[in-house]
């Protein structure tokens, strides 16, 4: 699964935008910034594109050098205005983000997982609120279905690793999630 460009727990003011990096410290004297990314897809890194911020409006980049990590903003390109970019969070609106990343066979954008149906033999388990990545593996936050909680007194939320093991289809357009031993885990949790 793709990380999306969100990170639904970000500060920013508009809950639409997708959280793509976060802006570092200055390096050198034209400008460059260290980018510490927060997406899965680098490659909408190109000079021109365009990001929204939430104190510093729309930023548009000049040059990118992806091997070092440095980027450069038009209209910050001395040393004193581009310190004002540090800590500074750069999001994608969800248009631009479907535009710029290319998904393989199989592959899905966090926000299309996000509010899917978990289903295993007929039960439906719970629904995603959220991913987390630890390590190489994504794992989705499941908030238990009330049923479950209620009549088999189950743990209100549990986590299922993102990884075939688990997961056996996913259908974004009927938002749902198959599963096979998803069960087990909201068992033990």
């Amino acid at each position: 699964m793709a990380r999306t460009i969100a990170s639904m727990s970000s500060p920013h003011t508009n809950p639409s935008w997708f959280l793509v990096a976060q802006i570092g410290r200055t390096v050198g004297l034209q400008g460059d910034l260290k980018l510490h990314l927060h997406t899965d897809f680098p490659e909408q890194f190109k000079p021109g594109m365009k990001f929204e911020t939430a104190t510093h409006g729309q930023l548009a980049i000049n040059r990118y050098d992806f091997a070092k990590g440095l980027i450069r903003f038009v209209g910050f390109e001395s040393l004193e205005s581009a310190k004002s970019l540090t800590n500074v969070w750069l999001y994608a609106t969800p248009e631009q983000t479907k535009a710029n990343c290319i998904l393989k066979e199989g592959q899905y954008l966090w926000s299309d997982i996000i509010g899917c149906i978990i289903i295993e033999n007929g039960i439906i388990l719970g629904k995603v609120k959220a991913i987390d990545r630890l390590g190489d593996t994504d794992y989705l936050q499941i908030e238990t279905s009330f049923k479950l909680t209620s009549k088999h007194k189950l743990s209100s939320h549990f986590l299922i690793p993102y990884i075939k093991r688990y997961i056996v289809s996913v259908d974004i357009a009927q938002k749902t999630i198959t599963t096979k031993d998803a069960k087990d885990i909201l068992e033990a949790s």
